[in-house]
């Protein structure tokens, strides 16, 4: 009886390891983007906070700044007054304007949060991910630079200050200031 009962814990512990062997890792963001540079963004409308749809395909002739955030990821946060002064209170008028577009949260969870940090752009809200779907699987923040055309000239993931600056040299030189 012992006999058997080592013989199946050993079994057991064998299946075990070889499943363990064979799960992959977790998708890296590479695998999870679905967009490139030098690609036509994908269109999509969310509803805003100040009320009223944004619909990229709208804003075709501007440069346009797309950030998916949610409010409980940390770089996300830390990303938000950089957004604020070197983005959005330099670049927005006539040739630019730019949506940050909260994934999978409520207006109760996101009004809060965009008042904590002053935050004075248009923000969309994804209950559903379905925006978010046509430019990635997973990992925020994440933010493309569409050009007047529609086509996508820079994105990121992650907030980097180098990258970010990175980011803004490609608005500046767009925009032509």
């Amino acid at each position: 009886m012992k006999r058997n009962l080592s013989l199946v814990l050993a079994l057991v512990l064998a299946l075990a390891l070889l499943a363990a062997c064979g799960k992959k890792d977790e998708p890296t963001v590479e695998e999870t983007t679905l967009t490139a540079v030098g690609q036509s963004a994908p269109n999509f409308t969310v509803p805003t906070i100040a009320g009223g749809p944004f619909t990229l395909s709208d804003h075709k002739g501007k440069v346009v700044l797309v950030n998916w955030f949610a409010t409980w990821c940390a770089p996300c946060v830390e990303e938000m007054p950089f957004l604020q002064k070197d983005v959005w209170e330099k670049f927005r008028g006539p040739d630019f304007t730019m949506v940050s577009v909260a994934r999978e949260e409520t207006l109760q969870v996101v009004h809060p949060f965009i008042l904590k940090h002053n935050l004075t752009w248009p923000i969309g809200l994804d209950l559903d991910r379905e925006a978010y779907a046509k430019y990635a699987e997973a990992y925020i923040p994440r933010t493309q630079v569409i050009d007047r055309e529609g086509t996508i000239i820079f994105q990121s993931q992650g907030f980097e200050k180098e990258e970010f600056a990175q980011m803004i040299a490609v608005i500046r030189k767009e925009i032509g200031d």
